[in-house]
């Protein structure tokens, strides 16, 4: 650390000190910070900058608010929650409550949508820029020419160039579309037309078996699409076997029609239908819904002529202080080789600013990514965390698994909704907790209390000795934990099980 730069932090925190105001939230330094992208990890990033003094100029080609609030998270699950009241009232399973076919306005849903994204976007992002002085939003494509000069075109203006101290790149990804013949030629769909459209088709064909191809598939078959799915492999492939074979159930239990290892031969439109040739049979569907993975957004950025390394799939490649190959340079978000949920890029935009300012600072902050919980928004819910029983055995472990249906967990029986199941992976020899795979209502809250036992390195006896809220899903989390030991079944509905086995057996 150098003299200067020590002296200016200390005299900041004793000024700080005399004035009563918190040392942390000090303006500790005047640096021009330059920040590619406009998403999570770009305000979260920013706001923490300009809170400590940093002057922030923001660059965005598009949509200020980036993936998530304007085509990712936010309008699916809005159009998924609509989905799932008009799929209610038509299938439900409480007699004396009828059934009805919902009268559904595709616009009045979709302008709902649409005016939600927009107030969020307003109040989350716009509005931040207006309070935040410090940060400076330019509209522009913008482009690296050196590790301190970044080149910025103007639509209808002169290029600018920047010469900020520090760099973030934070520009998101894209929707990955396959090699397929003909279907560039084709008018598909990728998530970002589905959502916006306007449009629930008659037969929808959705390519992939990803979690935004899963999620859309059901959220149109719920509004009244016939809707066929064609995966490559299996649905969330990634994840643990026991959740594609149960949630290719659960569709082919509501009419959508599901095949894996199926990839398309080729694509044609005409005639107003899309003809998709799989071999055995083609397919015919009046739209075409792509959604095979997202792909990171690092081209034309001038990475290569500065140095920027990037992975095999074009993801820039970063340490966990969020620092690139390239000195000054940072990189936070779904551009990067991280995780690519919303929650993993604002929390690596925080650490990326904080690590931007240690010289400051002398404080660094790695982002831990032990424990990532994610939630895929089907009805039910998927939810993972941590390392599914194959991970386990390969990383070495000697593994122990249980899992429980949800005949077994009286909120489920109580909803007369029984699909599903939860599980653990556990350490066989120390019984600590290594991963956890749910498929149930809610499942996305319920996932968090396994995040925080395998956190703080709990045990399955320590998780089963619990008291959990009677009739609450996560009650199943706790059950599963006791199926280590003994026979759930044998159980009363609502009896505290709560023996600390640990100590019994002293």
């Amino acid at each position: 650390m150098n003299k200067p730069s020590f002296l200016k932090s200390v005299i900041a925190a004793a000024a700080a000190l005399f004035l009563n105001i918190n040392p942390l939230l000090a303006s500790i330094t005047d640096e021009d910070i330059a920040i590619i992208g406009s998403g999570s990890a770009a305000f979260s990033a920013a706001i923490h900058l300009a809170s400590r003094g940093a002057k922030v100029t923001m660059i965005e080609e598009k949509t200020v608010g980036g993936t998530c609030v304007n085509v990712g998270c936010v309008p699916s699950k809005i159009l998924i929650r609509s989905g799932q009241i008009a799929h209610m009232q038509e299938d439900h399973p409480f007699k004396g409550i009828q059934k009805n076919q919902p009268t559904i306005q595709n616009k009045l849903v979709f302008d709902q949508l649409q005016d939600r994204v927009l107030e969020l976007r307003k109040t989350k992002y716009e509005d931040i820029l207006l309070q935040n002085p410090k940060i400076k939003f330019i509209q522009g494509t913008a482009r690296l020419i050196g590790s301190n000069k970044v080149l910025v075109h103007i639509p209808e203006k002169d290029p600018l160039e920047l010469n900020p101290t520090k760099i973030l790149l934070t520009t998101g990804s894209s929707p990955t579309i396959p090699d397929i013949e003909g279907l560039n030629k084709t008018p598909y769909w990728t998530s970002t037309e589905a959502l916006f459209s306007g449009i629930v088709p008659k037969h929808l064909i959705v390519l992939g078996g990803s979690f935004v191809a899963v999620e859309l598939a059901q959220a149109f078959s719920h509004l009244g699409s016939k809707v066929t799915l064609l995966a490559r492999s299996t649905l969330l492939s990634r994840e643990d076997p026991d959740i594609s074979k149960e949630l290719k159930g659960i569709f082919e239990g509501e009419g959508i029609r599901v095949l894996t290892h199926t990839l398309p031969k080729s694509v044609e439109h005409k005639e107003d239908f899309f003809h998709i040739n799989i071999g055995e049979e083609t397919l015919f569907g009046d739209h075409l819904l792509v959604a095979t993975g997202r792909h990171a957004n690092s081209k034309n950025l001038g990475l290569g002529e500065v140095g920027v390394k990037l992975d095999s799939e074009g993801r820039i490649l970063v340490d966990e202080y969020l620092r690139t190959s390239v000195k000054n340079i940072f990189s936070a978000g779904d551009c990067t080789q991280l995780p690519q949920y919303v929650y993993v890029a604002a929390a690596a935009g925080n650490k990326a600013a904080i690590n931007m300012l240690s010289e400051h600072t002398g404080v660094e902050s790695p982002l831990d990514l032990s424990v990532v919980p994610a939630v895929t928004f089907t009805d039910p819910q998927v939810a993972t965390v941590g390392l599914s029983a194959k991970q386990a055995k390969e990383q070495g472990y000697e593994v122990e698994t249980r899992t429980l249906t949800l005949d077994n967990v009286p909120r489920a029986l109580a909803n007369f909704d029984t699909r599903g199941f939860i599980k653990l992976v556990a350490d066989k020899k120390t019984k600590l907790i290594l991963g956890s795979q749910i498929v149930a209502s809610e499942a996305g809250d319920v996932i968090q209390s396994a995040a925080l036992a395998i956190h703080n390195k709990m045990t399955t006896d320590e998780l089963a000795s619990k008291l959990f809220p009677y009739l609450t899903m996560v009650e199943g989390l706790k059950l599963c934990a006791q199926t280590f030991f003994t026979d759930v079944k044998k159980l009363s509905c609502c009896s505290a099980h709560i023996e600390d086995i640990s100590s019994s057996k002293l």
